[in-house]
């Protein structure tokens, strides 16, 4: 079990971004500013959040992905053969995927996308300089507690679906869009490892979606096999974790939204995927959700599998109010609970090392 780096407690990496980096990253967009304006405040706010993880005690480094103005940010913007449209008419967005639903609530009638029209290729590196500034930052000892977040290969896809998403004449179907992403990620993923990175996630909201009752019966009104949509997408993650070197951790972060005032676009327990995503994922980490009412009960992790790693993702972004160590605890134990009645059994203190 790749318990490496042996954390008993983790964290997403996404920080809040500072105000007077907020404002001029408003200033950037209105032209009032340089690049190089905005990247001095991001150097700083970076040193700002790597003290904070030490001195609360949180041994898993990120720099808050204070760069981005999205979490999907770097990934699909730096790929040969995809080109982005910023006013894609609405029609081509899938309405059964919960935050498109929301824009077609909204009457939105276009909306800005990334599309693929040639062959994928990554000429350039997604995260390497971000890795190597917060590299320069800590103790040659601790830069293997340095995680690295990028967005799944399946993100611009759940939004498109197979009609949409790629040009026909370049891709016949999805796996082969899904192959040519995953040697793009597979090189990224093997640059970083070179530079030093043993941490990476993989952000990947779409799982959730398929948790969502209202999704599925959409889909299956517009004539999409959900459960082969499911299959495609772990496909997709599968072949970009293939081969990787037995001391890279890679985890994946599934999430429901985490927007401010408990906005979200998912719900629904993890039960409608637990069989197949918790056994079949080729990752050796699942952040779950687990921080409301809306992610359901414990009962899924009765499916997780022995020698992969569970962060229950109990402690909440979306208010202030803190939890007590002791629920905290109490929920812990009961997962474990759970855990160590499923298929296959294991003792409880197994289920706590996992």
């Amino acid at each position: 079990m790749l318990l490496n780096p042996p954390h008993r407690a983790d964290h997403i990496g996404s920080l809040l971004r500072p105000e007077v980096l907020f404002r001029k990253r408003e200033a950037l967009e209105k032209k009032e500013c340089s690049l190089d304006d905005v990247k001095a405040l991001e150097d700083d706010a970076i040193k700002h959040v790597l003290d904070l993880q030490k001195e609360v005690g949180i041994k898993t480094i990120t720099d808050g992905e204070l760069r981005r103005a999205m979490f999907f940010d770097n990934v699909f913007d730096r790929l040969e053969g995809i080109v982005y449209i910023p006013n894609r008419p609405i029609a081509t967005f899938k309405p059964y995927i919960p935050h498109i639903g929301f824009m077609y609530m909204m009457g939105m009638t276009e909306a800005e996308t990334y599309y693929c029209n040639g062959k994928i290729k990554r000429t350039r590196s997604w995260y390497a300089d971000e890795f190597n500034y917060t590299k320069s930052l800590v103790a040659p000892e601790d830069v293997k507690n340095i995680k690295v977040t990028m967005c799944a290969p399946s993100w611009f896809h759940q939004r498109h679906g197979s009609d949409e998403t790629y040009d026909l004449s370049v891709y016949k179907n999805d796996d082969e869009y899904f192959d040519d992403l995953g040697i793009a990620y597979r090189a990224e993923i093997k640059e970083l490892y070179e530079l030093g990175c043993r941490n990476i996630q993989i952000d990947d909201p779409t799982f959730c979606y398929f948790c969502n009752e209202q999704m599925i019966a959409g889909m299956a009104k517009a004539g999409v096999d959900h459960e082969a949509l499911l299959d495609t997408y772990i496909r997709a993650v599968n072949v970009c974790t293939e081969g990787r070197p037995s001391d890279l951790r890679i985890g994946v972060h599934m999430c429901r939204g985490n927007f401010k005032g408990g906005v979200h676009f998912s719900e629904g327990g993890y039960g409608r995927i637990a069989v197949k995503v918790f056994n079949t994922l080729d990752v050796d980490v699942f952040y779950l959700e687990y921080d409301t009412e809306r992610a359901g009960d414990f009962e899924p992790l009765k499916y997780f599998p022995v020698g992969k790693v569970a962060v229950l993702g109990l402690v909440t972004t979306k208010n202030p109010k803190l939890e007590s160590i002791d629920d905290l605890k109490a929920r812990v134990y009961e997962a474990a609970d759970v855990m160590s009645q499923g298929n296959p059994k294991r003792s409880k203190e197994e289920a706590l090392n996992q």
